[in-house]
């Protein structure tokens, strides 16, 4: 049983040390344990200093292209140099290193196909109580939309299965968090929450640049992700209050029709008419993007079968161990 500790990195030649020190060497049920940098891009001596400390796998990047292609990138790497698990932690050992365990033990004993820690939020010091409460709104607009229990969506310390990583696609280019919640849950993957613990801070985050800004761009993730794995109950509701207002504004110019004031009422019946047409398009969008919805199933079943293949070609070519 192999695992593959994967290690985002954008400029943390002054941290990745120190975050590589804190990883366990050794675990109960697994046989080896190897590392991997993603090199993002940096223009300091990140890769360097992974050399020098022994870090097994370098993937470089040679501009920066973002979190979310470099978590795939990683997982790429890991999954062709014969990963069963794939455990994604930060740089800035933001992570106890210790509670890997933690994140791995319910894959090894079956319970679980992704585990994500979550971090004491109302206990974290360097979070301000505006981020602890978005932090917090956040997470539960995930679960309502993946149907999970992930009580720490944003936390970027979690670990994969092998056959949950074949299956993960990140659409978006600014980070894999939410978006790959969102498509497991509604891709009935076993999906587990555990409480971990956390470092002092090391440096700010250079994810979130400003709160409304992180805030914008995650919402948006979370709407983008749910509109693609629940299109027709998306655009259902949509055009549901659309047909409801018609509907409203309607009743509303009968009735004045009756007492004989329709006439100084022309606009409700032409608003109407509006709000109801566009229902009506609305959820014929719907249907179309339900069966989009259903191809895109089908095209990420053959791909994950050509991963399958790939990878397993590529871990005997190299003669490591596969399940």
């Amino acid at each position: 049983m192999k695992l593959i500790i994967q290690i985002p990195c954008y400029n943390e030649a002054e941290t990745l040390e120190i975050a590589l020190n804190d990883l366990p060497k050794r675990l109960e049920g697994i046989d080896q344990i190897e590392y991997l940098i993603i090199n993002d891009g940096s223009r300091d001596d990140t890769v360097r200093v992974a050399r020098e400390w022994g870090v097994h796998h370098i993937v470089s990047f040679k501009r920066n292209k973002g979190l979310a292609m470099g978590f795939m990138a990683g997982l790429d790497a890991c999954l062709r140099n014969g990963a069963d698990i794939i455990v994604n932690t930060d740089a800035d050992n933001q992570y106890c290193g210790e509670d890997i365990e933690k994140l791995v033990r319910p894959i090894l004993e079956g319970k679980a196909d992704i585990v994500i820690g979550e971090r004491p939020i109302d206990e974290t010091e360097h979070f301000s109580p505006v981020k602890k409460k978005l932090q917090r709104f956040g997470s539960y607009i995930v679960r309502k939309a993946s149907k999970t229990s992930v009580a720490d969506a944003p936390s970027g310390f979690r670990a994969y299965s092998r056959e949950a990583a074949m299956g993960i696609n990140v659409i978006n280019n600014y980070t894999y968090t939410l978006e790959t919640i969102v498509q497991a849950g509604n891709r009935r993957m076993a999906i587990l929450s555990v409480p971990i613990r956390t470092n002092p801070e090391l440096r700010k985050s250079r994810l979130i640049s400003s709160i409304s800004g992180y805030v914008k761009r995650s919402m948006a993730t979370i709407l983008r992700s749910f509109m693609m794995y629940n299109p027709l109950k998306f655009f259902g509701a949509v055009g549901g209050v659309l047909m409801a207002l018609g509907l409203v504004l309607g009743v509303r110019f009968v009735v004045f029709y009756v007492q004989g004031l329709g006439a100084g009422h022309i606009q409700s019946l032409i608003l109407t008419s509006i709000l109801i047409l566009m229902g009506v398009l609305t959820w014929v969008v719907g249907l179309l993007a339900d069966i989009t919805a259903a191809n895109r199933k089908i095209l990420e079943d053959i791909q994950y079968r050509v991963r399958k293949i790939d990878y397993e070609q590529d871990c005997i070519d190299k003669g490591d161990h596969q399940v």
